[in-house]
């Protein structure tokens, strides 16, 4: 009797210990519930952290980008070297071809492009290439450019650039079979682009790079002189480069690309 009197109340303890434990978790729960509710409403304006989330990346996706603003400065100092430059014609050249590479991506179409140099049709193949490639197709939809601006302007050897920024907005990607793999559908995302044109004064000094149209478009290979317009490895004729012209010849997006 007495044995069964000692389970019966081990019985009792062992409950009312769950209990308290119980009791405790609650509290806590209750107390972790609340300050995460008071995080919200302070950070949020909501008491809901996942509401909070949703909000502050639907602002994100409706904000644009900020861009490095140097017209001012910058406008002036090219119009002293080159008195017929006008900022006007190429930004909107610029904003055009821009749209349009993004356009020619999403259609793998390259004849959308529209101002565009060799330099930029090279680009824009080998983007498709490499979706194509990898078995995924990109889309830019909605593209919106919200303001475009000088950002820097640089003399090199034989050649100077001027670099073109843009605040863009569009709905971004990537689609593998059925499945969006890349970016999404749902929400607006807000970037910016940099758009190189360039003028090369002098052929024999420019230095060399493959941004300056110095590769075949044929076979990739290399264009060891400027003013070739033959390649020297597949036999494809090759558009020579415009010397004393400005032209459009490199674009990159900044945020996840270049510093």
């Amino acid at each position: 009797m007495k044995a069964l009197l000692a389970i019966g109340l081990g019985g009792y303890v062992g409950l009312g210990v769950f209990a308290a434990v119980l009791v405790v978790a609650g509290i806590g729960a209750l107390v972790v519930r609340n300050k995460l509710r008071d995080f919200s409403r302070s950070v949020f304006g909501t008491d809901s952290i996942v509401d909070g989330l949703n909000r502050q990346a639907d602002d994100v996706a409706n904000t644009p980008k900020s861009v490095s603003g140097m017209t001012r400065i910058m406008e002036p100092q090219i119009v002293r070297d080159f008195p017929e430059f006008v900022w006007e014609e190429f930004k909107h050249k610029a904003e055009n071809m821009l749209t349009s590479a993004l356009i020619a991506i999403s259609t793998e179409n390259e004849d959308r492009l529209e101002e565009a140099s060799e330099d930029v049709h090279l680009q824009v193949r080998n983007s498709i290439a490499a979706n194509q490639a990898a078995g995924v197709r990109e889309t830019y939809n909605n593209i919106r450019i919200h303001r475009t601006e000088i950002s820097n302007y640089r003399k090199e050897k034989g050649k100077c650039i001027i670099t073109i920024q843009s605040a863009v907005e569009y709905y971004h990607y990537k689609v593998q079979g059925d499945r969006v793999v890349e970016g999404t559908k749902e929400r607006k995302e807000q970037t910016r682009y940099n758009v190189e044109l360039m003028y090369i004064q002098d052929a024999d000094t420019v230095e060399i790079d493959n941004a300056v149209g110095t590769t075949c478009p044929h076979c990739g290979a290399p264009i060891k002189n400027l003013g070739n317009m033959v390649c020297e490895y597949c036999g494809s004729s090759v558009t020579p480069i415009n010397i004393k012209v400005w032209t459009l010849h490199k674009y990159y997006e900044v945020d996840y690309n270049h510093v």
